[in-house]
């Protein structure tokens, strides 16, 4: 399967937003090294990040998710062929593989990963507790963690032309040089507060776009 795949697939996902009457406004990071594998962690707040998130996916990366998905009609399907990881999270034995498997991939093939750490949608309660398992693959592969965050979308409805302003920004690398495992719940908790923080001012921001005259 092509390393740019999923970054394609994307691209395609993200070119419906407008349709749907979603600007979406994405910014990227300046990265000193972006050949190198990363961590994205992502909030997810609904099925609209798949139209707005979207914009954002590098090329060389692919994206963890639950095995369930494909089983969904068609989109299951493309998920799967288009090259990303699938984690039966409620086997923990079979979890731990495939994360030891995705490290090696991040070593082997210098593929990133795209996570989604809260592990279910947010539906508008702000940030979500996030679950460890990306900053041991963080920390294992020493790779740095990009945050990836999509302002609030609680505002977007499929009956109406005009959805209004989405912002999806691509955070600083923070490095996991130096970090080992007994650090995971320190650098965790330093990850969500720095992306806490941020999403608060891109909701505000967002909401002041919205609120000008058109």
């Amino acid at each position: 399967m092509h390393r740019d795949n999923v970054h394609v697939i994307a691209r395609i996902f993200a070119s419906v937003a407008p349709i749907l009457g979603i600007k979406v406004i994405t910014r990227h990071a300046a990265e000193e090294n972006p050949k190198e594998p990363k961590i994205y962690l992502a909030n997810h707040q609904n099925n609209f990040d798949l139209f707005t998130h979207t914009s954002a996916v590098p090329k060389a990366t692919v994206s963890l998710g639950k095995k369930s998905l494909a089983w969904m009609p068609l989109f299951g399907q493309i998920y799967w062929l288009s090259g990303n990881i699938l984690i039966d999270r409620k086997n923990r034995h079979s979890a731990f593989d495939t994360m030891a498997k995705t490290v090696e991939k991040m070593k082997n093939k210098l593929l990133s990963v795209w996570i989604f750490p809260e592990g279910t949608r947010s539906r508008g309660r702000g940030l979500l507790p996030f679950k460890v398992g990306a900053f041991h693959t963080a920390i294992a592969a020493k790779a740095s963690i990009v945050p990836v965050l999509a302002s609030c979308q609680n505002h977007i409805k499929l009956n109406r032309w005009n959805n209004g302003v989405v912002i999806v920004e691509m955070m600083a690398p923070m490095s996991t040089a130096g970090v080992d495992k007994a650090d995971v719940k320190k650098l965790c908790a330093k990850v969500h507060e720095a992306m806490s923080a941020r999403l608060a001012e891109l909701n505000q921001e967002a909401s002041a776009l919205m609120a000008k005259p058109q």
